[in-house]
């Protein structure tokens, strides 16, 4: 080494040091489920697999994908991004979906409010949603086909599978999206 280079080197070790210890985005915590008091409230044993990438939630009648728009099954897990979407551009995602066929039916549609809470895992955190029927779910908001009435500011409702929970939001906010259809 030099002897400039060494000064440029004990400035830079300091910023080194606090990129390699600071939090990395997109890492999450491993998630946990507390069922001491409570049983899951959505356990596995309540969704059929049907070996495509979708799942058949026997309480509801409804058939989930597994993966959010933008993530692909692998046949085990959902890998890659999921895609983010503004409130307006929701039913135009679902249309590709059902008139692209990749997903075998032509009827997914957004979620309800009340549907989506369906599959949240109410005694799980980081995410609060079952990891096995679920993979790789982001802990983040997922967006509703529920819009807030009579709010003067025209919000939807959003769910959070992270910490915050339910909210409603300005519809030219950007969420992640999970189809679903009513099982036949």
């Amino acid at each position: 080494m030099t002897a400039t280079g060494a000064p440029l080197m004990r400035a830079l070790l300091p910023l080194a040091l606090t990129l390699c210890l600071a939090p990395q985005t997109g890492v999450h915590a491993e998630q946990r489920c507390d069922t001491s008091r409570f049983p899951l409230s959505a356990p596995t044993e309540r969704f059929t697999d049907n070996g495509d990438g979708t799942v058949t939630d026997t309480a509801s009648g409804l058939m989930w994908m597994r993966c959010a728009l933008g993530q692909t099954w692998t046949g085990e897990t959902c890998t890659g991004a999921a895609e983010t979407f503004a409130w307006p551009g929701l039913a135009g995602a679902a249309t590709a979906i059902n008139d692209g066929g990749e997903h075998f039916f032509s009827d997914w549609r957004v979620p309800g409010l009340r549907d989506l809470a369906m599959i949240a895992e109410r005694e799980c955190q980081d995410p609060r949603i079952n990891l096995t029927v679920f993979p790789n779910t982001p802990p983040a908001f997922y967006w509703t086909g529920t819009e807030r009435k009579g709010d003067p500011d025209d919000r939807a409702y959003a769910l959070s599978f992270g910490p915050e929970g339910v909210e409603p939001h300005a519809k030219d906010m950007a969420h992640l999206l999970r189809l679903v259809r009513t099982a036949q």
